[in-house]
């Protein structure tokens, strides 16, 4: 039997990147997948590529309503809703003295407000099952820092403190709640990187390249697996020794 089977797991900014691995590893494991991003079409071209019965939906969980409405989606589809994958994020960098009120609004609406929308509605839906898996993506800005990215490294940092306080409140529950925190991984927000700030990260990686969301996807579905039942509030970096 696949490690997945008879699982339904829903993924947000699943249309590129570390969220797309996850989905495609999830799949192949036999779990029922819905993912879901900004576009409407994208999230539809993106499930079309993992399976035929992957679900793309469109949702900006920023917002509280559309949040609790993608939960409802996606348990009137598939009928129950075992595990979430907070993957959304979004970065609008920039020096702190020059950093507008948008440009930290922005930010911590997605990257931290919306995995509190998401997980309180995904919450009230694995109580009543008495079993969930809660998987959220921060990075290793939120442990460590980054200068020109104070926005994205408090929500990032605010992640780790809400999956431990999750985890214990969840607990009784059967719901494990944990972190995964990857560093220089090949995205599109590390794309738009100019050559030389991809040669300083590199320089300080001691395995001496960039992640790949491929890297990240496994170690996700093991924390969503029977395997981690014991396993909960933990903060595990995917750095390549970054962090060291």
């Amino acid at each position: 039997m696949k490690l997945f089977q008879d699982k339904v797991v829903l993924i947000t900014g699943g249309t590129r990147g570390i969220g797309l691995a996850c989905a495609a590893y999830f799949a192949k494991e036999g779990a029922q997948v819905a993912l879901c991003g900004r576009d409407a079409s994208r999230a539809q071209e993106a499930a079309e590529t993992i399976s035929d019965t992957c679900l793309g939906l469109a949702a900006d969980i920023s917002n509280p309503d559309a949040a609790s409405a993608l939960v409802k989606s996606v348990t009137a589809h598939f009928g129950a809703l075992h595990i979430l994958v907070n993957n959304a994020g979004v970065t609008h960098d920039g020096l702190l003295m020059r950093m507008t009120d948008e440009q930290w609004r922005t930010v911590m609406q997605t990257n931290l407000d919306g995995v509190f929308y998401l997980t309180r509605a995904v919450s009230r839906v694995m109580i009543r099952q008495r079993f969930g898996r809660i998987i959220n993506i921060g990075s290793v800005v939120g442990l460590h820092g980054q200068a020109g990215q104070c926005n994205y490294a408090a929500a990032k940092a605010g992640l780790v403190g809400f999956t431990k306080a999750c985890a214990r409140e969840l607990a009784p529950r059967h719901i494990t709640v944990n972190l995964v925190a990857p560093g220089f991984v090949e995205t599109d927000m590390t794309a738009a990187m100019t050559p030389a700030m991809r040669e300083e990260a590199l320089k300080r990686i001691p395995l001496n390249r960039s992640g790949l969301p491929e890297d990240i996807a496994p170690l996700v579905a093991f924390l969503a697996s029977d395997q981690a039942a014991y396993i909960t509030g933990t903060v595990i970096p995917v750095d390549g020794g970054l962090g060291m």
